[in-house]
């Protein structure tokens, strides 16, 4: 892999709007339908774009991360208020289509087109689009939104100095015992 050619951004950002399109196309055109294909559209393209950038690990490593606390929340919040979806469910806190949506967004606009700002432009609108068709659905409020736009892009801005792998190798070092 180490010797496999960068891709440029000129090509990538073909491709990403290419496949944004295809989903398009190949969704079904009800909003709800349309965002539910965006929530994973954006993420895989993000996670081709950081194949392409050598980082693949990282993104998943801090994919898994982002959906253990959308998980995690919905969890512990319970049958609370907050968690309380506006069709009457619970486990609405925060919205786990919108952190997917922006994680993978975040990820698109700063590592693979961030030269380009029409491209990131329908990048981010997409993901505020999968945000807005879970309101539309009365399947989140709008603060159960807000709060997965957070989780995502704080998922996705997360480990970025020092990867998760070199941040996980130092915690267990430090959970070592000295000889």
């Amino acid at each position: 892999m180490a010797d496999m050619p960068r891709i440029g951004q000129r090509w990538k950002i073909r491709g990403i709007l290419l496949a944004l399109l295809l989903t398009f196309a190949l969704s079904e055109k009800h909003i709800e339908k349309l965002g539910d294909s965006y929530q994973i559209a954006l993420p895989i393209i993000a996670l081709g774009c950081s194949v392409t950038n050598r980082q693949a690990f990282d993104f998943a490593l801090r994919y898994v991360a982002q959906w253990g606390v959308v998980q995690s929340s919905k969890q512990i919040l319970g049958t609370t208020p907050i968690n309380q979806r506006p069709n009457g469910n619970y486990r609405g806190m925060p919205s786990g289509h919108t952190a997917t949506a922006v994680f993978g967004a975040s990820n698109i606009v700063h590592q693979c087109i961030h030269k380009n700002p029409a491209a990131r432009a329908v990048v981010l609108l997409t993901a505020g689009f999968v945000g807005a068709s879970r309101i539309d659905a009365e399947a989140h409020n709008i603060w159960q939104v807000l709060a997965g736009a957070l989780v995502g892009w704080l998922g996705d801005r997360a480990f970025r100095r020092i990867s998760p792998l070199s941040w996980a190798r130092r915690l267990v070092a430090k959970a070592r015992p000295k000889t």
